[in-house]
């Protein structure tokens, strides 16, 4: 079960780093942070149709001509969305499609997107480049769906939108995949290295929203991927899109942890804000591990 109280998994005890590998995790962050700063976005064998998705998609008049002239030059893509668009976890209801144009307006912008994410992401684990990685990408890529359908599950209550809470959490890690992507293209020693993986930790929601702000994403989302450690108690207003990502991230670990559905709740006020119980958390964690299957098949 969930417990209110703070609970912490035994992960096993890194060793302690030494001064030299600490300065070189410092050192790599550092010249990324800038990189972004400065307004460049270098990210090996990632396609850049999310960014051309969604540049599309943020025009109502053009939109659905543009992504579907985006879609049909990549069949892979375009296959990604017909397969999302028939899948029970991201659209509910009507008869099997097999027209693009029909599939991009049943899905709406915000499935859209997300599928066009699983299909770069799709593209990155098959990057012979990052073979030496690949475990790691599916394992970060299968905390981020869990991360998503908790969001969307949170949203309901609150005011934002549960798509735009979806995206949010399938986006949460874009800053992991940049430093995890990086590394492995220009500083492979650093994989592993306890330094640079606690580090990476600490840094990779500021190196999130550079990477979100730099591709067009909105604000409110790009704040939320920068705010998902941050257990400040804030101004104690109404949840918001940050408190559903700041939730959604602390419960994830229980979802891949079914024996013990442990998760810290103490010092965390976005859970307050939500008006969530730690039954009410066991509850949704349980509701969403239903899902998984079927948002693995759609997105996996």
């Amino acid at each position: 079960m969930i417990m209110p109280e703070a609970a912490t998994a035994s992960v096993g005890k890194r060793k302690p780093a030494k001064p030299e590998e600490r300065s070189a995790a410092r050192c790599f962050l550092r010249g990324l942070a800038a990189e972004l700063s400065a307004g460049a976005v270098v990210l090996p064998s990632f396609p850049d149709v999310v960014v051309r998705i969604r540049a599309a998609l943020a025009d109502p008049d053009t939109g659905l001509t543009e992504t579907l002239e985006i879609a049909c030059a990549e069949p892979r893509l375009a296959e990604r969305l017909l397969h999302a668009a028939n899948s029970t976890a991201l659209c509910h209801s009507g008869p099997p499609l097999t027209d693009l144009r029909a599939a991009i307006t049943r899905l709406g912008a915000r499935a859209v997107q997300s599928a066009a994410l699983a299909f770069a992401i799709e593209q990155v684990r098959l990057a012979p480049a990052l073979r030496p990685i690949s475990r790691r990408l599916n394992s970060w890529w299968e905390e981020c769906i869990g991360v998503a359908a908790l969001c969307q599950a949170l949203a309901r209550r609150t005011r934002s939108s549960p798509d735009e809470a979806f995206l949010t959490g399938l986006l949460h890690g874009i800053g992991r995949l940049y430093i995890m992507i990086r590394a492995a293209d220009q500083s492979p020693s650093l994989s592993g290295d306890p330094a640079f993986e606690e580090l990476a930790d600490r840094r990779h929601p500021i190196i999130g929203k550079a990477v979100l702000e730099n591709w067009g994403f909105s604000r409110s989302m790009s704040d939320a991927v920068a705010l998902q450690g941050d257990y400040d108690p804030g101004s104690g207003e109404a949840a918001d899109l940050a408190d559903v990502l700041i939730a959604g991230v602390a419960l994830a670990p229980a979802l891949r942890d079914p024996e013990t559905r442990l998760v810290g709740m103490e010092g965390i006020p976005s859970f307050g804000r939500l008006g969530l119980t730690a039954e009410d958390c066991a509850a949704l964690v349980t509701h969403v591990e239903y899902q998984l299957g079927a948002l693995n098949d759609a997105l996996g």
